[in-house]
């Protein structure tokens, strides 16, 4: 039976999170809880995740699993179903980003962004897709506004997220007749320790307050969450955090042109003040893969459950 149709149409249900040991991850596993769910919380950091189940009231367990890896993903999207029943609801929102000039960057780490945020979203999906053909579920991509424009200096994550949408999209037209829904969420800056990573790059905090003032804004992550939240429960097909931001599918097929119109001005005045620099992965989350991805470069990565 789906999640649709109930007042509390999450209560008692399996819910996944994937990045869930921080950030808007973190977030919207409260925000699942206060619903009543049982929580499959999924990321590299063990430590945090347990941290962030500690404080949830209802039963939740714990996987450090690396959403690239298809074989521990299929290991653990099995132990979810034993330990907690088959998936409700799969949240996609593990993600990483990195800054600077795509000539300059790290071929391994521009590639690492685009495994963790597009491969990392289709393997989640994959592996969880039995249990929500299963519940006739909802899987819910998280994308962002870099869906719908673009970016310079931030290539490898614009890639990512355009290509998460049309993944999503075209998993919703193969799923809609075998009643599972997709739904993508289209976030804008959200207060979490990758953008406020980014902001102490001078280039990249330029580049935001260079935009509009109500897409430079940054919202809180539990009131992104909450609004997630709700979208899940109503199974949407997309949902603005912002809700402004629905206002630009529109006029999408304009931004490129108006975001490289701004650039050709910009970018040579800011570089004459500061040298265009590569960030590695921003924030404690991206520190944490690059360490994970060091460690199975080396072949001593692993995936375990530290459960609750």
């Amino acid at each position: 039976m789906g999640i649709r149709g109930h007042s509390r149409p999450l209560r008692g249900r399996t819910v996944v999170v994937t990045g869930a040991a921080r950030g808007l991850g973190a977030a919207l596993a409260r925000a699942f809880d206060d619903r009543g769910a049982r929580l499959a919380l999924l990321g590299l950091e063990g430590a945090g995740l347990q941290e962030v189940a500690a404080s949830l009231r209802n039963e939740t367990a714990c996987w450090e699993v690396d959403v690239t890896d298809d074989a521990a993903m299929a290991d653990t999207a099995g132990e979810v179903r034993t330990r907690l029943g088959a998936a409700s609801l799969v949240v996609g929102n593990a993600g990483v980003a990195e800054g600077g000039p795509f000539a300059d960057s790290d071929p391994l780490v521009w590639r690492r962004v685009i495994e963790v945020n597009l491969i990392g979203s289709a393997a989640t999906a994959r592996c969880f897709l039995p249990d929500l053909l299963e519940t006739r579920g909802y899987y819910l991509q998280v994308a962002s506004l870099a869906a719908m424009g673009t970016s310079p200096l931030m290539s490898a994550y614009c890639a990512s997220k355009a290509g998460v949408e049309s993944f999503a999209h075209a998993l919703r037209a193969e799923l809609a007749h075998r009643g599972v829904a997709v739904g993508i969420a289209y976030i804008n800056w959200t207060d979490t320790d990758m953008i406020r990573d980014a902001d102490r790059h001078a280039v990249l905090r330029e580049l935001r307050a260079h935009m509009p003032p109500p897409a430079r804004k940054v919202y809180p992550a539990d009131q992104v969450a909450e609004r997630l939240a709700v979208a899940a429960e109503r199974r949407a097909t997309s949902v603005y955090m912002p809700v402004w931001l629905r206002a630009v599918q529109p006029v999408r097929a304009c931004l490129p042109a108006v975001v490289t119109r701004v650039a050709r001005s910009e970018l040579p005045r800011l570089e004459r003040t500061r040298p265009f620099e590569a960030t590695g992965l921003l924030g404690a989350g991206g520190h944490a893969d690059e360490r994970h991805d060091a460690s199975r470069r080396l072949g001593s990565g692993s995936a375990e459950e530290p459960g609750r």
